[in-house]
């Protein structure tokens, strides 16, 4: 049996459980684990290590014991909003360069250590809503320099890019950003179907 590691920030952790690895939490991992479940019964296992609150920081911080300990087959990972939200909120964000040097390292020693494990990098993404709107410019620009620079380490380490921002930028043009996100970051049910069928696709292309 395949194991997939979904690493991230509270969009991944989505409730999960810290102490069971069954409960993968409400949010896109669990959508995924439904359709990976009935499509190829026994063929992956789904692990969630997504931690609310997390910048790329963070992330490296505990990469040995909750990703590369693992061994995983596939680590998927979607980092980036709180590197600029924590900006605005406490004057914690990680900017721009650091984030991508700190994104590059991190997968540069996933590589090393784990050389036959496929890699997903998910783009940031933001739409404007209640946690976002009174800082649009802000969080519009910046969170767009972070997806810049996943998508560079993404294609500098070999992994699959997974592009979200037009997806939901598109999505918005048929439903209110709120349908999607409830704040302007965070999903709704929708919206995480969004985030799980782009990685499915993503995934599939990789086979």
């Amino acid at each position: 049996m395949k194991k997939i590691l979904f690493q991230g920030d509270s969009i991944t952790d989505a409730g999960r459980s810290y102490t069971d690895d069954a409960g993968l939490g409400s949010g896109y991992p669990l959508f995924v684990a439904g359709r990976l479940g009935m499509d190829s019964p026994g063929q992956w296992r789904v692990i969630n290590r997504g931690i609310s609150g997390n910048r790329v920081v963070d992330l490296y911080a505990r990469w040995k014991i909750d990703c590369l300990n693992l061994k995983p087959d596939v680590i998927s990972i979607l980092i980036g909003i709180n590197d600029v939200w924590h900006e605005v909120g406490s004057k914690n964000g990680v900017e721009a360069e650091k984030f991508e040097r700190i994104y590059g390292m991190l997968l540069e020693e996933t590589v090393a250590v784990l050389p036959d494990t496929r890699l997903m990098v998910l783009e940031p993404f933001v739409l404007s809503g209640a946690a976002t709107e009174a800082h649009w410019a802000y969080f519009h620009e910046e969170t767009a320099l972070r997806a810049r620079a996943a998508r560079m380490v993404a294609d500098e380490y070999g992994a699959a890019f997974v592009p979200l921002q037009d997806a939901f930028d598109d999505a918005a043009k048929l439903a209110p950003a709120a349908h999607w996100l409830s704040d302007g970051v965070h999903p709704m049910p929708a919206g995480h179907q969004l985030i799980a069928d782009c990685w499915l696709e993503a995934l599939n292309a990789l086979s």
